[in-house]
This record gives C-alpha cells, sequence and structure tokens, in this order.
C-alpha cells in the first residue's frame, strides 16, 4: 500500500510546505502549521471543454436586484440582492453580524421570499430566543442549526429557498475533507461548494466570516476572491454606531456605506447621519472642528477633536482614533515647518467623534484647524464647516464633489464653509451659507480665527 503523502498548511494564510516550520514564511504566525494530507488529482476522462463565444453573441441576462427591506444595505450591495451572487460578511466579534443577517432574512421573508438561515455556532432554540427579540418571527424563515454541508445542500434542496445565509464558514465542514472545522482546507472546499450551489440555481448566498485580530477575514487569501461581495461590519463595541462597507462589489461601487444604530431592538438604519454625529458637539470648546467628508455619494458632517498638550516624558506621544496617524504625523509636520508652530514637545490626541473612520484627504483642513485651535487655546466659530487637502508645501488642494458637501452643511444650519480657492471658481453657492476660499494654510487660519 503506498504511503500516505502529507504537507503542513498554515492555519491563517493558506501557505503550504513540505516539513513542519515553528513560524510561517509567509505571514509571520508561530505554531500555525498543521499536517493534513496531499489530495491527488483524479485520473478520469477528460471533459470536453466548452465552446466559446463572441462577447457580442452572448444574450444578455437583465436579472432583477432583489430589496433586502433595508435601504442601508441595499446602498452597499449597489442597489439589492443579485440573485446567484455569492457575498462574505465580515467583523468583529459581537459587533452585530448575526443581528443583522437574521433581520435582513425576516425583512425577505415578510416579502414573500423563502429564506434558509444556517447557524453553525447556535441552536435552534437560541435563534428562537433572539429572532422574538428582533420581531424577526416569519414563517417564510426556515432556521437551520447545522455544520454538515452536505446537510445544508439537502435542505436547499427540500426549502428551494431564494435566499441562503451561512453563519459561519468557519462552522462548516465535509466529510471528505480530512481537517478539523475552521482548517484552510475546510473554509476554501466549503466555500467552492457554496459558490457553485449559489450560480446554479441562482441563489444569492450570504456567509459570514470570522476576522483575525489584525482585522482581515480568517482563512486563505483565496476566500476574499472567490466571492462576488466582500463586506465589511465596522464599529467600535463601545459605541452604537456600526457602519457597513463594502471592499468589493462586482455588481456595484466599493465607495459607499451604510450606517446602522445598535439599540436592544436590533439594529436600525441611520437616515441622516451627520445629524447625531453632531448631537453632543460641544460649543465654544477648543481643538474642534467640523469637516464634511464625502462616503460614497454620501456626504457626511463629522467632528475632529485634538487636544494638544505638554508632553510628560521626553519622547511626545502621537494618538489618532478615526483617523491615519500617519497623517496627523504629515499635518503635524506641515504645520511646524511652514507656520512655526513648535510641536516636538507637545503630546498630540485626534479623535473623529461617534466612531466613525475617515480616510478621505479632503479631511485635512479640519484636521489642521482642530490642531491649531488646541495648540493656541483658541475656540472655532460653531458655524464654520472645513473642507480642503493639504499638500506638503502647505497649499490646500481642491476636492471633489463640493456642492454636495455645501447643501449638507446647509442642511445642518452651518453658515460659512472654508474651502480651498480651486473649489470656488464655477461654484454654484447654495442660499444660507458663505463661502471663503484660501490658498494656503496660512490664510485658513487667519479665516478661521480672525474671521
Amino acid at each position: 500500500m503506498p504511503k500516505l503523502k502529507m504537507k503542513y498548511v498554515c492555519q491563517q494564510c493558506g501557505y503550504e510546505a513540505a516539513k513542519w516550520l515553528g513560524r510561517c514564511p509567509a505571514c509571520g504566525e508561530w505554531n500555525s502549521l498543521v499536517e493534513e494530507p496531499v489530495r491527488s488529482a483524479g485520473t478520469g476522462k477528460r471533459r470536453s471543454g466548452a465552446s466559446a463565444l463572441a462577447v457580442t453573441d452572448i444574450r444578455g441576462s437583465e436579472e432583477q436586484r432583489q430589496h433586502t427591506g433595508s435601504s442601508e444595505f441595499d446602498r452597499v450591495l449597489g442597489g439589492g440582492l443579485v440573485p446567484g451572487s455569492l457575498i462574505l460578511v465580515g467583523g468583529d466579534p459581537g459587533i452585530g453580524k448575526s443581528t443583522l443577517l437574521l433581520q435582513t432574512s425576516s425583512r425577505m421573508a415578510r416579502g414573500g421570499r423563502r429564506v434558509l438561515y444556517v447557524s453553525g455556532e447556535e441552536s435552534a432554540g437560541q435563534i428562537h430566543m433572539r429572532a422574538k427579540r428582533l420581531g424577526a418571527l416569519e414563517p417564510s424563515l426556515y432556521i437551520l442549526p447545522e455544520i454538515d454541508l452536505e446537510s445544508v445542500e439537502a435542505a436547499v434542496e427540500q426549502v428551494d429557498p431564494w435566499c441562503l445565509i451561512v453563519d459561519s464558514i468557519q462552522t462548516m465542514h465535509i466529510s471528505s475533507v480530512p481537517s478539523a472545522p475552521g482548517s484552510v482546507a475546510q473554509v476554501r472546499e466549503c466555500t467552492g461548494r457554496l459558490l457553485r450551489l449559489a450560480k446554479e440555481k441562482e441563489l444569492a448566498t450570504l456567509i459570514v466570516g470570522h476576522v483575525t485580530k489584525e482585522g482581515a477575514i480568517a482563512g486563505p487569501r483565496v476566500l476574499e476572491h472567490m466571492v462576488d461581495v466582500v463586506i465589511y461590519f465596522e464599529g467600535a463595541r463601545h459605541h452604537t454606531y456600526r457602519i457597513l462597507r463594502a471592499v468589493k462589489n462586482r455588481f456595484g461601487s466599493t465607495n459607499e456605506i451604510g450606517i446602522f444604530e445598535m439599540r436592544d431592538s436590533g439594529l436600525h438604519e441611520v437616515a441622516n447621519p451627520s445629524e447625531l454625529f453632531l448631537t453632543e458637539r460641544p460649543v465654544g470648546v477648543a481643538g474642534s472642528a467640523v469637516v464634511a467628508s464625502l462616503e460614497g455619494s454620501r456626504p457626511i458632517l463629522v467632528e475632529i477633536q485634538a487636544l494638544v498638550a505638554d508632553a510628560g516624558y521626553g519622547v511626545p506621544r502621537r494618538t489618532a482614533s478615526g483617523v491615519d496617524v500617519q497623517r496627523v504625523a504629515l499635518i503635524l509636520a506641515v504645520l511646524e515647518k511652514r507656520l512655526g508652530f513648535s510641536m516636538q514637545t507637545q503630546d498630540v490626541y485626534v479623535n473623529v467623534a461617534g466612531g466613525v473612520r475617515l480616510d478621505e484627504p479632503a479631511v485635512d483642513l479640519g484636521l489642521a484647524v482642530s490642531l491649531a485651535s488646541s495648540f493656541r487655546d483658541c475656540p472655532v466659530p460653531p458655524a464654520d464647516v472645513f473642507i480642503g487637502e493639504i499638500g506638503l508645501t502647505g497649499e490646500v488642494r481642491a476636492v471633489s464633489r463640493v456642492e454636495q458637501r455645501l447643501a449638507e452643511a446647509v442642511k445642518l444650519g452651518f453658515r460659512r464653509c472654508v474651502l480651498p480657492r480651486g473649489n470656488v471658481r464655477g461654484l454654484r453657492v447654495p442660499p444660507g451659507i458663505d463661502v471663503v476660499g484660501v490658498d494656503s494654510v496660512g490664510e485658513a487660519f487667519e479665516a478661521a480665527f480672525e474671521g
């Protein structure tokens, strides 16, 4: 009898080695290589290949997107669920992934579509208890507590659902794969089977994926390449707001976000996030500035708070929450070099109120104003909003879609906006707000503190 060949596979990134290693050469994780048998390729008869077609000869299928019952979820998906799509939802433990998908399942079931909710982490009684609390008891919502994927496929044949939800992919198991649930081989094979099932039956499928301590979805990187849509559910657990963000979408934009508020009765959509983010904004306090950021097609007004204080130790601290700390260091360098701010002996703390994360360069000007406000101990006028990207020479660069940002600012009662002069030319300013065009950070500070 031939000896069974073995290989060692990293359970974090999927790296394969011929012998055991204490540390994975690819991801650097310790004690992550697990022994798995090498599966030999089949020696069966080769199938005849499908004939290639010219793209002009293919009949296009205009699939109608199906609404999930949540406008925020539909926004992130690009307008709704596409039949036959495979969607991966990731997020930190306890962030609300299961709550979101159970509420979405009940809304689709309420609309007359059958939904099969598969859970490998909870029993049927536990799911019923949570569904009762969320008001998600619907006769068209079917629950299956199962980890065996063959049983899940049999249930799909029996129920014939329009949508399948698997919570989570790390708990699914295939008996033909000789490894434990959650291993790289199991996750890869289970996802491949679900992908084939979704495409063959035109079955919209959503799967939950666990994340690592670095925030990436656990399992092999190929997992994100196999699916059609990758969505991250973000937000700090001690904050009530949750952000749904798509990082991959074959059927829509990846710039859209959905915002929810976590309550006792589940997740509730936030129709006007700017108003909620600015509800507890202090007035007349130094170190606070409002910026107009753009997330996809939605403008959001958010408060940036900065605290500049004397360093108690030899090396000053630089801490940022909600913005990139390297971006904060760049703004501080511009303030020191171009405007003479002496911050080598200052601790700097930056926070975006509400737990939102801002990655857009258009928030640079508001960040610089909040830092200068705290350093000078001079409050910013409460009716001012700031828009603009800052370059290394201290110039303020133009940004996109300024009119939408101004319209959102007018809606919330702001009366003046400091923005790049390059955006002022040809700008249609909505009534109720004045615009001040600036070319440099120095001019912006003059407008903010001396205007």
